[in-house]
């Protein structure tokens, strides 16, 4: 039996405590402000006790039935929540017991001690039924709180991921606008290299014809005195071939002779003016802009050629200079197929600093010093060997890892620009897949020897 005075406060309270379990204000918000008003329900239910003198157990067993029917109803409505089923399950036995009470109540009827019995039994029964299922339901309740909050934490860390992917990609988006432009400007400043790094290679190239000038019209001079030689000849003997004609008796035979002699003057006018003209087609040649083309190159000729132009040069600059040229060409060296211009530049910077050295060395000593630059060519199988020597100042020990970078020079300032031999490796190692090495010793000897493929079956003409 439900006596109002205990039953009433206790279901109020057991109802607030529901309240916050199902979390009443946000799940049902609607039922939510009548469980303040129960208090109210309590205090009529007291007062009609008080003024029409009713049973205890009756008002007590009807007040816990309300309490219970409200539960009930607001429970069906959270079905789907787990807790709430549980509850809903725990709450049954317990209605079955109060509406029990509530009959007894009403009847009035007297009960043996037994019945009695059976009946409290029940409500402790139907008590540790309902506080099981409570249990239940909080458990599930906090099985289901702490899903939820890793779920929102799962949520939460996968917006986290989401921002930081949206800002690594605008990072990303950023970085690559900025890389594009550095390369943009890199790529600028590369093609400024690169015009610059022609402008220096033009430069190098007329700076050495400069030096070539005087040697250029020494080599012109000789095949020009021929020419002008063989024409005074050719002019005489053209009038003694006239005067001969005038006379009343011709002698057929020294005409003849003389026709002879005019052919070989001419012969020889013509062969030393081709001499003149491919000076000047080849320093034409080296003075333009490289060009790709390929062609056979008799690299003995070529040899002779600017070691020649480069030795007249510097004795333009000094007529005291003198020096002793040695050439040893090997008849059995294959033409090779390269840029003609390119090699010949080589050739030219590799003679000139030959000459430079034992001119300064010339300088430095007195006595028996006799200025020696030779030239070497051989044929080695599929290769051509090309030694350029002289017995001049050398080449200290610690500067042989710097002579092939640019701009690196050991002569006075304002007379070399530093590029001449990394130009030379750059042509021989790089365009030609050959090799350039140094053997020197100071103060007695360097030797740049140069080896390049042979063009096998050219024969050199």
């Amino acid at each position: 039996m439900f006596s109002l005075v205990l039953s009433g406060p206790l279901s109020i309270l057991m109802l607030r405590w529901y309240r916050k379990f199902i979390d009443m204000p946000n799940r049902l918000p609607e039922w939510n402000r009548y469980v303040d008003k129960f208090w109210v329900l309590f205090g009529v239910s007291f007062a009609i006790e008080a003024v029409f003198s009713l049973r205890d157990e009756l008002l007590g067993s009807a007040f816990v039935l309300v309490v219970l029917g409200f539960v009930v109803v607001t429970l069906r409505e959270l079905q789907p929540y787990q807790p709430a089923r549980l509850l809903l399950l725990g709450v049954f036995p317990v209605i079955g017991y109060s509406v029990a009470s509530l009959l007894l109540a009403i009847l009035n009827l007297k009960l043996s001690g037994i019945v009695d019995g059976i009946l409290d039994a029940t409500g402790l029964f139907v008590t540790l039924w309902l506080g099981t299922f409570v249990f239940l339901a909080n458990r599930q309740k906090k099985s289901d709180e702490e899903l939820l909050q890793k779920r929102q934490e799962e949520i939460a860390h996968t917006r986290k991921i989401e921002t930081q992917n949206t800002e690594l990609e605008q990072l990303v988006y950023e970085r690559t606008a900025e890389l594009r432009g550095q390369k943009e400007a890199l790529q600028q400043t590369l093609e400024n290299l690169r015009a610059a790094q022609n402008q220096l290679i033009q430069s190098e190239k007329m700076a050495s014809l400069g030096e070539l000038t005087a040697g250029i019209a020494h080599e012109i001079q000789n095949p020009l005195n021929f020419v002008n030689n063989f024409s005074e000849v050719s002019v005489e003997l053209i009038d003694e071939l006239k005067e001969e004609l005038e006379k009343p008796d011709i002698d057929a035979q020294y005409i003849l002779t003389l026709a002879d002699e005019l052919s070989l003057s001419q012969q020889k006018i013509h062969h030393h003016g081709k001499r003149a003209s491919a000076i000047v087609k080849s320093m034409l040649q080296h003075s333009r802009a490289t060009s790709d083309e390929r062609v056979p190159i008799d690299v003995n000729a070529l040899c002779d050629e600017y070691m020649r132009l480069a030795y007249h040069g510097l004795r333009a600059k000094d007529n005291s200079f003198n020096c002793e040229l040695i050439t040893e060409f090997d008849p059995k060296v294959d033409k090779i197929i390269g840029v003609g211009q390119d090699i010949g530049r080589v050739l030219l910077n590799l003679f000139n600093n030959a000459f430079y050295s034992v001119s300064e060395k010339k300088k430095q000593q007195s006595g028996d010093y006799n200025p020696q630059v030779s030239v070497v060519t051989r044929a080695l199988g599929d290769m051509v060997e090309i030694q350029i020597r002289d017995n001049g100042l050398g080449i200290k020990q610690e500067m042989l890892d710097k002579i092939y970078q640019p701009f690196f020079t050991t002569k006075p300032t304002g007379e070399g620009t530093g590029l001449g031999l990394s130009l030379s490796y750059d042509i021989i190692t790089k365009g030609h897949g050959g090799s350039l090495e140094v053997s020197t010793k100071e103060n007695e000897f360097a030797e740049f020897i140069i080896t390049l493929p042979a063009s096998v079956g050219l024969p050199v003409s």
